[in-house]
């Protein structure tokens, strides 16, 4: 029955019956008595009593309903209103929890889409930098070089500044390539290429420990590539913002697949909204599957875990082709 009607039925019954009553055993004399005034009174206040419990109680999935609309977050699927009431309320729920599946799936495939344009444009970017702009310096470097070995004392103490702050340039750029595009990622693997991120971000003011499982299951290039992007931006968090003195860097195990932390001891996350870096690692996660959480570590400090869902390998023993049993013998 539809909403209408059952609301319009229910107010109808009380006012049917309180009509009822005053035709009946209730009336009313002119001028009002002072116990007429009061049993009407009493039947008022008494409609009113049940017409609100009853649109309570019949309203009560909307109010859910809107609450979920106002909750809603792309970025955390998985969250979906129960359905109840019956009739027009229980699909209204059903087919916003429709609308929320179709919205998630087109989320997940636009961030497919963006990240992927992404790193392509990261990887050309890295190339030409490496490939032009790194070129270009380390043919001034050589220039410098002979430069200075011809040229005379003092001027060459001049020179051999000017090839340092060269030098040190073409370092940095070759830092930016590698943070662009990870070539240890596509060479020496996830391992060894989360073990130089921790290298490359502990310095004087960090201390960035590595503690990798050695019996992690395989992974495909998507996979690795999300981990290592969400441990680089959990890094570059800390670094910029954690003031911590200390971070870890783990990935294991865990039941049904890994799990990647990244955690520090600086001042923790506060109260304000996420940002772009936060917003981006769950974008990143949806496109594997996996959970990010990001919340306070016990002790103080921020902790990013990023729960990565592999499914399981059949042994190679246990996969028999299929023509070998179509020829078997009768039993």
């Amino acid at each position: 029955m539809p909403l209408f009607w059952r609301i319009f039925l229910l107010n109808a019954v009380v006012l049917i019956v309180a009509t009822a009553l005053l035709l009946g055993p209730v009336t009313v004399s002119t001028p009002v008595l002072l116990t007429e005034a009061a049993v009407l009174t009493a039947g008022l206040a008494a409609m009113l009593v049940a017409n609100a419990l009853l649109l309570r109680v019949g309203l009560a999935p909307l109010q859910r309903l809107t609450r979920a609309m106002t909750t809603t977050d792309l970025l955390r699927p998985g969250h979906r209103p129960a359905v109840g009431g019956r009739g027009e309320i229980a699909e209204l729920i059903t087919t916003f929890n429709t609308m929320l599946d179709r919205l998630e799936d087109e989320r997940a495939t636009s961030s497919a889409r963006a990240l992927s344009a992404q790193e392509a444009e990261r990887r050309r970017v890295a190339r030409e930098l490496h490939d032009e702009v790194g070129q270009s310096l380390t043919a001034v470097l050589l220039q410098l070089k002979r430069t200075a070995d011809h040229a005379p004392p003092g001027l060459r103490e001049e020179l051999r500044q000017v090839q340092e702050t060269t030098r040190a340039s073409l370092e940095e750029i070759r830092r930016i390539a590698r943070r662009l595009r990870p070539g240890v990622l596509d060479e020496l693997g996830l391992a060894s290429a989360l073990k130089a991120l921790a290298t490359e971000f502990g310095g004087p003011g960090l201390s960035v420990q590595h503690c990798l499982d050695a019996d992690l299951p395989e992974l495909d290039r998507e996979t690795e590539l999300v981990l290592y992007r969400v441990a680089q931006e959990g890094l570059t968090n800390t670094a910029r913002h954690a003031r911590a003195r200390r971070a870890e860097l783990a990935l294991r195990r865990a039941p049904g697949g890994v799990e990647l932390r990244v955690r520090d001891d600086g001042r923790g996350i506060g109260v304000a909204q996420e940002g772009a870096g936060i917003r981006g690692m769950r974008e990143r996660a949806l496109l594997v599957g996996a959970r990010l959480t990001v919340d306070r570590a016990d002790g103080g400090g921020t902790e990013v875990r990023l729960a990565v869902p592999v499914p399981a390998r059949l042994p190679a023993h246990a996969l028999v082709p299929v023509r070998e049993s179509a020829h078997a013998p009768p039993p």
